[in-house]
């Protein structure tokens, strides 16, 4: 299938997609720009674990309880005294507090702290590039991942693409709506446009239509 054509059929499946989720939706916004361009390694601290990710468990004074462990497909996680803890769906703090009341059955006040090493991401945690890029993709959200971070995630803009038409969809959890702005990713990858580079929201969907000629 030629790429162009690929690109069409990604970009109508993904906006029928959105259309279809929320109740209502704004148009033609600007976003902000972005204070500053580079994000963190790791996710933040809202993030949400997914089936797949890398954890490190660590117990102060207790090192022999901690490990470093993948969650299952399940959802779940073992380490050293507990067994089949759910782990899908918390965030790092919230895990780290289940598995605290859980070892509190066999320790005095233990201190657990949880981090993300290797993550895949929830569905609503991934940023969606579709359109006229060079790899359209579901990439992990991180924390301050801005519009260039994602562009360079799957390699800018195709031969074709019009990048100052491109839009980003977000939903709005407080409204109930879904709120579309526009981008000019031409300027920024083209000429360097530092107040083209905005912050990006986990779920958000950035669609990039081809150029009319």
């Amino acid at each position: 299938m030629p790429h162009r054509r690929l690109t069409r059929l990604l970009a109508g499946s993904t906006l029928a997609s959105v259309a279809l989720t929320g109740c209502a939706s704004t148009s033609g916004s600007q976003l902000p720009p972005a204070s500053f361009v580079s994000m963190q390694e790791g996710p933040g601290e809202e993030y949400i674990i997914g089936p797949l990710d890398q954890l490190t468990v660590f117990v102060w004074r207790n090192p022999e309880l901690g490990a470093k462990v993948q969650v299952r497909p399940d959802g779940r996680i073992t380490t050293p005294l507990i067994t089949d803890m759910p782990a899908v769906g918390k965030t790092p703090s919230m895990l780290a507090e289940d598995i605290r009341l859980q070892l509190s059955q066999y320790i005095e006040d233990p201190l657990v702290s949880v981090i993300v090493d290797g993550f895949s991401g929830t569905f609503s945690q991934q940023i969606r590039i579709v359109g006229a890029t060079e790899k359209p993709a579901s990439i992990p959200y991180r924390a301050n991942m801005t519009v260039l971070d994602a562009m360079i995630a799957v390699g800018g803009l195709s031969e074709y693409a019009a990048g100052n038409k491109a839009r980003l969809i977000r939903f709005d959890k407080a409204s109930g709506t879904q709120k579309e702005y526009d981008l000019k990713l031409g300027d920024l990858l083209k000429k360097g446009d530092s107040k083209a580079n905005v912050m990006l929201s986990p779920g958000d969907v950035i669609i990039i239509p081809e150029s009319m000629f």
